[in-house]
C-alpha cells in the first residue's frame, strides 16, 4: 500500500469511527458549516467520494450514513489499490492530476476537515491528528491568493459548492489546528 492509500485508509477509519458514534437524534444537529446538518456533512463527503470516481460508480448508495460511507470508502480504496486506476490522469479545477493525487488533495483532506465538522456537530472529540494538521496547514497556506479568492467564492466550482468560508481571525500564537480552522472559515 502506497503512502497516499495508507493516508486515506487512516483518515477514512477515523471518519468512519465518528460516523458510527453519531446517535440517531444527532443527525439533524447544526454543523459548523452554516447550511449543513451533521447528516449533510456525511452526505457531502460521500458525494465527493463519488465525484472522485469519474468513470466508476458507487452503485445504489444506502440511505444509512455509516453503510453509505463504507460503500464509498471501499470504492475509493479499490481505485487507490489499483496502480492503473490510481495513475489515471484527469483534468481538475486546479489542473491535471492523477486519480491518486486528486483523491489525496480532495477527499482525503476532506475526511480530516469534515471529521472536525462532524465531531463539533455531535459532541465528539474535535482533536485532529497533529501530522494531518501540519500537512493541511502547509498545503492550504501555500495556495496562491487568486485561488484562495476562488475557494472563498460561493458557486465558483459549481452550484452550491463552497470550498472555504470567509477567514476567521485567529491569534498567530493559537494552536495550529485553530489557525487552520480559522483559515478555512471555521470558528475554532
Amino acid at each position: 500500500m502506497g503512502e497516499i492509500a495508507e493516508r486515506y485508509r487512516r483518515r477514512a477509519e477515523a471518519f468512519e469511527r465518528k460516523v458510527a458514534a453519531v446517535r440517531p437524534e444527532q443527525w439533524e444537529n447544526q454543523s459548523p458549516c452554516e447550511k449543513w446538518t451533521a447528516r449533510d456533512v456525511v452526505d457531502h463527503v460521500i458525494a465527493m467520494h463519488g465525484y472522485m470516481l469519474e468513470g466508476h460508480t458507487l452503485g445504489d448508495v444506502p440511505d444509512e450514513p455509516l453503510a453509505a460511507f463504507q460503500q464509498a470508502r471501499a470504492a475509493v480504496e479499490a481505485v487507490l489499490l489499483d496502480p492503473d486506476q490510481a495513475g489515471q490522469e484527469s483534468s481538475t479545477p486546479t489542473g491535471p492530476m492523477t486519480a491518486e493525487a486528486h483523491i489525496d488533495a480532495v477527499v482525503s483532506d476532506d475526511l480530516v476537515l469534515h471529521g472536525w465538522d462532524l465531531a463539533r456537530a455531535t459532541g465528539q472529540d474535535e482533536a485532529m491528528d497533529p501530522g494531518d494538521v501540519e500537512r493541511l496547514w502547509a498545503s492550504n497556506s501555500a495556495i496562491p491568493p487568486e485561488l484562495i479568492k476562488m475557494y472563498r467564492t460561493p458557486d465558483a466550482f459549481g452550484p452550491g459548492i463552497e470550498v472555504f468560508g470567509p477567514e476567521i481571525p485567529v491569534p498567530p500564537d493559537a494552536p495550529l489546528q485553530n489557525r487552520l480552522l480559522g483559515f478555512i472559515g471555521r470558528q475554532p
